[in-house]
């Protein structure tokens, strides 16, 4: 019995010294797929980057159009065609019949064209914010998807070795069965113990599959890769808690709603400018019978907004509600972020305060637990019983700790990436 116990210690010793390597060499693996890695490969692959930096290309273009006249009219006909008598249908013989042509050119005021181009331009910027929160949601989603396989591996390990140490100590209580030192109820109860832990096992790989699964949606089939080292969860690099409200100015949705509110601006500014009508132009020229003279007229046509008060000024109005509202909600969406982000950083601190105290002493008090109800074991002073719950006891302990981490880890994820940053000091955008 002194024998298997003693075999039970040695190989904790070992997979203790397995775990330590495991994770001293797994963020220095060749191999091995990064957070950062994993965000730049998600962002190269996202087609919604692709189509924004499309919708961005057209509104540009259409800015350069916007600031063009408009194209000219061409006209072409004939007037006073006698349609019965001696000349009926001909093009020549009466004096009054005539074959025109002409052009006709709106002159649309440089204010309006320049306010037009300027609109499409502002499209264009918003539509490169609505980017980089998309950007911002890649890298983020692509974080919770590597931390959720990543944690799901280290609580699969966790049973796994647990699940191995259970089974040692089936070979220890039949061992002392057959010794004369001990029970059957104390072999089953082993038994049963293992048969839990294959079975937690069981569920911890369907969550590793799953992991994998969410992250080769953003990753594509390196998802397979082992991972790299855990990033640093206990800092935020890229979130100044100090000044949330200015930091958070920047956040892409808030700058889009902002890009919003000067779109909404400039349509009023053109509304304005819509009160002065623009000026239209045409000019004809006429050709008659070869015995008439030929012909040329022009003019000038001119809107007459003679009711602007019902229609111009509402109009003017209207433009103008709108940028109201656009800043409306931009400020409310400031205030809904920073309350947001409050909230989560007290999570975050809360988690982490939880995390040190189980590092401190919940898992050390585990342990030793264990360690104690063991040598009692090994003296005849406790039995198998007692043992088997004192490990239930510490891979719980465990396993809550790890779960702790991974709340924090998702969280700090969320934080993180509330804002699209560079990698390595590279764009993830194109």
């Amino acid at each position: 019995m002194h024998f298997c116990f003693s075999r039970l210690v040695l190989w904790h010793l070992w997979a203790a010294c397995c775990a330590v390597l495991l994770a001293t060499t797994s963020g220095y693996a060749a191999e091995g797929l990064s957070l950062p890695a994993a965000q730049r490969i998600a962002a190269d692959r996202s087609r919604q980057l692709a189509a924004q930096d499309r919708a961005v290309f057209a509104s540009r273009e259409m800015a350069v159009a916007a600031g063009q006249l408009p194209d000219p009219t061409l006209k072409a006909g004939v007037e006073n065609l006698p349609v019965n008598g001696t000349d009926a249908f001909s093009l020549t013989k009466d004096f009054m019949t005539m074959r025109r042509i002409g052009v006709m050119q709106e002159f649309t005021s440089a204010e309006k064209r320049q306010l037009r181009a300027e609109k499409f331009e502002q499209e264009a910027e918003r539509t490169t914010t609505e980017k980089s929160a998309i950007l911002a949601t890649v890298q983020r989603d692509t974080a919770l998807a590597w931390l959720d396989r990543y944690f799901a591996e280290a609580m699969a390990a966790v049973v796994a070795d647990q699940a191995n140490a259970a089974r040692l100590e089936i070979e220890a209580a039949e061992t002392a069965y057959r010794g004369g030192r001990g029970n059957q109820a104390e072999i089953f109860a082993a038994r049963s113990a293992v048969v839990m832990l294959e079975d937690r096992a069981s569920e911890t790989e369907r969550r590793v599959r799953t992991a994998k699964t969410s992250l080769t949606r953003w990753v594509g089939e390196v998802a397979d890769k082992p991972l790299g080292a855990k990033p640093d969860i206990d800092a935020l690099v890229h979130l100044n808690t100090h000044d949330l409200d200015t930091q958070l100015v920047t956040h892409p949705e808030l700058a889009t709603l902002a890009k919003q509110v000067e779109i909404a601006r400039t349509e009023a500014r053109l509304a304005q400018a819509n009160k002065r009508p623009d000026v239209t132009m045409e000019l004809i020229y006429a050709q008659r019978g070869p015995a008439y003279s030929n012909m040329v007229s022009f003019g000038v046509a001119i809107p007459l907004q003679w009711d602007q008060k019902s229609r111009q000024d509402r109009e003017v109005a209207a433009k103008l509600a709108l940028a109201e509202q656009a800043e409306a909600q931009r400020e409310e969406m400031l205030r809904a972020h920073v309350a947001e982000v409050r909230n989560m950083l007290h999570e975050w601190e809360n988690l982490k305060e939880r995390r040190a105290r189980y590092g401190r002493e919940i898992l050390p008090l585990a342990g030793q637990r264990a360690e104690a109800v063991l040598t009692a074991y090994r003296g005849a002073r406790s039995t198998l019983s007692e043992v088997l719950a004192a490990r239930r006891s510490e891979i719980d302990a465990r396993l809550q700790a790890l779960q702790l981490e991974a709340e924090q880890a998702r969280i700090w994820a969320q934080l993180n990436f509330l804002i699209p940053h560079s990698l390595n000091g590279q764009e993830s955008a194109r």
